[in-house]
């Protein structure tokens, strides 16, 4: 039996395409609020493509208004699909392994008609995959989802299509 490296081959070739400056330029301008923990480093950065679904709710003031709910996305790499974002939210890789985190920081999107960029904290871990040792997301390089304003019917549905870049950070090894 031949032993295998304990970092996954998939967090490796991620890292090596991060300094390879391939993809998405996942190393933008950070906002103070969504840095990472000065303890963490980034280990693997997906690029998503979805939608953020909204429902038609009453808001404080009784009037119809659009309320987030879920977003429904799928994660890329180099183009192709390993894996799903999806309500908790949850991110799961075709691994198997899957976060689910809480936001802990929110910094405006570019525009407004981009969602915030987000810092989270992961809160629960599935499975010894990719995704397992990751601690924080960070949400960066929004492209639309924001959907705000009035709606005419309560419990009708909208989906707004996006696309972000998440970052997963973990203990550097």
């Amino acid at each position: 039996m031949t032993n295998r490296p304990t970092k996954p081959l998939f967090v490796v070739s991620l890292a090596v395409a991060m300094l390879a400056g391939g993809g998405h330029n996942a190393s933008a301008q950070l906002p103070a609020a969504i840095v990472a923990p000065p303890n963490e480093t980034a280990l693997a950065t997906l690029h998503a493509e979805g939608a953020q679904i909204y429902e038609c709710k009453a808001g404080n003031d009784s009037k119809l208004v659009w309320t987030f709910r879920e977003p429904v996305a799928t994660l890329l790499l180099d183009g192709k699909t390993i894996g799903r974002h999806y309500a908790g939210p949850t991110w799961e890789h075709m691994d198997g392994s899957a976060v689910v985190a809480k936001i802990v920081a929110i910094t405006a999107g570019k525009t407004i008609a981009d969602v915030p960029w987000l810092r989270l904290q992961v809160t629960e871990r599935r499975g010894s995959g990719a995704l397992a040792g990751m601690m924080t997301v960070q949400r960066i390089n929004t492209q639309g989802g924001a959907r705000t304003g009035g709606c005419d019917k309560a419990g009708t549905f909208h989906s707004e299509p996006y696309a972000t870049d998440y970052v997963f950070l973990g203990k550097s090894s």
